[in-house]
């Protein structure tokens, strides 16, 4: 089954729901559409998978039941620059769930979306789990993300008139000076972020964990750490080192923590369906199919 629900700000998003009507619902919100040909051949190259949307899918719902979108891809097509708020993207999220007739569900997100699935489970009582991956749910790094996403936005602000000159593209990941890369992009996508980040100031990630009373799973690839360079504030966001230094804390909460290993276990690598799906479905049946 497939509906266009609207959202907060007035856009429309296709949903999905499929697999096993009678089993337990996963939320997830990051089923990209596949891509092919010459685009899909670039993103492998940046160890992608350019079926990412549709292996996620197919991996889980001969199990479960699977309500997804693409929630960043609908947010780069239309911008909210001035609204994209924790309270605005889980009133569309539960939006979703109703326009689907889905009481309770789990909840999968990665990296950003990682964070609007903790946003998510402190404004209503119908997570039955929820899983981070990519983005630490205890001291979150909310200041280095705000000082990352208010560059992006200052560059492109300031890139927006240069025009487009012919240059050799990279041909890999290995091929980029990341202190020398410049933003060309719409404003008004990377202002949405800054926004949001904005927004979370004053959120303290130490005090809502009491309240998060159900299954939840933390995880994070052991090289997951993102060095910034001037031009986009100078900080460090490192996401295993954060999850590393305060697992006991979190298994004290009630979390379950996974660092996946591998010297090219990166923020990429660490959020494809073959590296993902072996963690998080034999997690999911533990919890409710036992």
């Amino acid at each position: 089954m497939k509906k266009i629900v609207e959202l907060h700000d007035g856009s429309t998003l296709e949903v999905g729901l499929t697999g096993n009507p009678s089993a337990k619902v996963i939320m997830l919100p990051v089923a990209k559409k596949s891509v092919y040909g010459q685009e899909a051949e670039s993103l492998k190259l940046w160890g992608v998978d350019p079926e990412l949307g549709k292996n996620f899918v197919e991996g889980l719902s001969d199990t479960f039941q699977v309500m997804y979108f693409d929630y960043e891809g609908h947010l780069f097509a239309h911008p909210q620059p001035n609204s994209l708020t924790p309270e605005n993207m889980a009133q569309d999220l539960l939006r979703i769930a109703d326009e689907m007739n889905v009481g309770k569900f789990s909840y999968y997100g990665y990296s950003w979306l990682a964070l609007v699935g903790l946003q998510l489970a402190i404004r209503t009582n119908r997570l039955e789990s929820l899983i981070m991956g990519g983005y630490p749910p205890y001291e979150g790094p909310y200041q280095e993300m705000l000082a990352v996403t208010e560059k992006t936005y200052e560059q492109a602000m300031n890139h927006q008139n240069i025009p487009e000159y012919a240059h050799e593209e990279p041909t890999s990941p290995e091929e980029i000076d990341w202190n020398t890369i410049q933003v060309k992009i719409d404003p008004n996508q990377t202002k949405q972020f800054f926004t949001l980040y904005q927004s979370l100031m004053d959120f303290d990630d130490k005090k809502i964990q009491d309240s998060l009373n159900f299954p939840k799973l933390a995880f994070a690839g052991e090289k997951d750490t993102i060095v910034y360079g001037e031009s986009f504030g100078s900080v460090t966001v490192d996401i295993s080192g954060l999850l590393q230094k305060n697992e006991k804390q979190l298994k004290s909460f009630g979390w379950d923590v996974e660092i996946l290993k591998g010297n090219d276990m990166d923020h990429t690598k660490a959020m494809q369906p073959a590296t993902v799906l072996p963690l998080i479905k034999p997690w999911l049946m533990k919890h409710f199919l036992t």
